[in-house]
């Protein structure tokens, strides 16, 4: 497995990963598939905001994506970033996540962020976990705040400070 930065090549393949953790996990509190423009437009923004968003791949075809962006819209929240992170069905528990991370958290640093926060399911024992083992502690727990599958969620956000 080799982490890269994504390139435009890549979004079909991480459209296809998103597409179907929406449609079969809480791991993003959507309801509809996104569009192929929708993914574009996703990716320039990232581009765009100075956002990296790196591609794990094995035998050259990508089996997970991760990001940060902005936490919050106004300006005092611009040293504030959230992260996520995406893994294809059939490969997950083979350490993806956990290779995704580290770019994402050295990415920050070197940007001159001070926090990296996670919204996490609170049924994701595995994000859970990943997050805990990468120093992020939990700061936060909304009950109820998502509805999907026919359950309400309860969502877990994660802080990781990055400056000492």
């Amino acid at each position: 497995m080799h982490i890269r930065p994504a390139t435009e090549a890549d979004l079909p393949v991480l459209l296809e990963i998103y597409n179907d953790i929406i449609l079969h996990t809480t791991a993003v509190y959507d309801y509809e598939p996104h569009t192929p423009d929708m993914r574009m437009a996703w990716f320039k923004a990232k581009q765009d905001g100075g956002y990296p968003v790196f591609v794990a791949e094995d035998a050259g075809r990508p089996v997970g994506f991760s990001s940060f962006g902005p936490f919050r819209a106004w300006a005092a929240y611009q040293y504030t970033v959230e992260n996520s992170i995406y893994v294809a069905a059939g490969q997950r528990g083979k350490g993806i996540g956990k290779a995704l991370l580290p770019p994402l958290i050295d990415a920050a640093r070197q940007k001159g962020h001070h926090v990296m926060v996670a919204g996490i399911d609170a049924t994701n024992d595995v994000s859970l976990k990943l997050h805990a083992a990468a120093g992020f502690t939990e700061v936060a727990r909304f009950r109820e705040v998502g509805f999907k599958f026919g359950r309400w969620l309860d969502l877990v956000f994660m802080e990781l400070l990055l400056a000492p």
